[in-house]
């Protein structure tokens, strides 16, 4: 039950006459800093706004052609945005979820790590948000994202079913407890990113404790 990072394209080359040469250690601390600041925008100014320009002022760059040089286009930028945010969830959440031993302690730390996320790396989930916002088109990278993001609610529906299974979860359809996780952890990321003023770790607590008391056994 976490959210787990599609490896990108340039990570699944693993040799072989396709693979690409690998990058020095310059060229990956560029592409960094530029998925860096692509983040930083998309969160701060809204995908929309987030052009090749205003990124490459954030991250200091003399001119937009280091990030043509870079990367193929904005879809392919955009994989990589959604590849690190993925990436920074999966470190910070991975380890508390799976420090529980049962799946009650499982679901309480997948609510509360992916809010305290918010409050460690602020700019990363509502980027992630403004990015989904854009994943109801035509272009395969938007094909590729809405079914990753679908494929997070599947993989928390069927962790939900295996403690069904096992006795430790009560009944209920376990793709609409998925969903009504996701559609509130992302109900907070929203607020947030508009401005509000929350307490996300107290947050957490308390959406924990809703679907703690929503999943147990009667």
């Amino acid at each position: 039950m976490l959210m787990q990072a599609k490896i990108s394209a340039d990570e699944q080359d693993s040799g072989g006459p396709a693979a690409a040469p690998p990058r020095t250690f310059t060229e990956a601390a560029r592409r960094a800093q530029i998925v860096d600041a692509a983040i930083e925008v998309i969160a701060d100014e809204g995908y929309a706004k987030a052009t090749y320009a205003r990124i490459a002022r954030r991250a200091g760059l003399s001119s937009t052609g280091m990030i043509s040089y870079h990367f193929a286009g904005k879809a392919d930028l955009m994989r990589e945005v959604v590849a690190e945010v993925m990436r920074v969830a999966d470190g910070y959440m991975r380890p508390r979820i799976e420090a529980q031993p049962t799946a009650a302690g499982r679901l309480r730390a997948h609510i509360e790590s992916n809010l305290e996320l918010l409050g460690a790396h602020p700019k990363h989930l509502p980027a992630l948000l403004q990015v989904l916002a854009q994943a109801r088109g035509d272009e395969p990278w938007q094909q590729e994202f809405a079914a990753e993001m679908g494929g997070l609610v599947d993989r928390v529906a069927e962790a939900l079913a295996r403690a069904q299974e096992a006795g430790e979860f009560g009944d209920f359809d376990p793709w609409v407890m998925a969903m009504a996780i996701r559609g509130a952890v992302d109900a907070v990321v929203s607020r947030v990113a508009g401005g509000a003023a929350i307490d996300v770790a107290a947050c957490g607590r308390e959406l924990a404790d809703l679907f703690d008391r929503a999943t147990r056994k009667a």
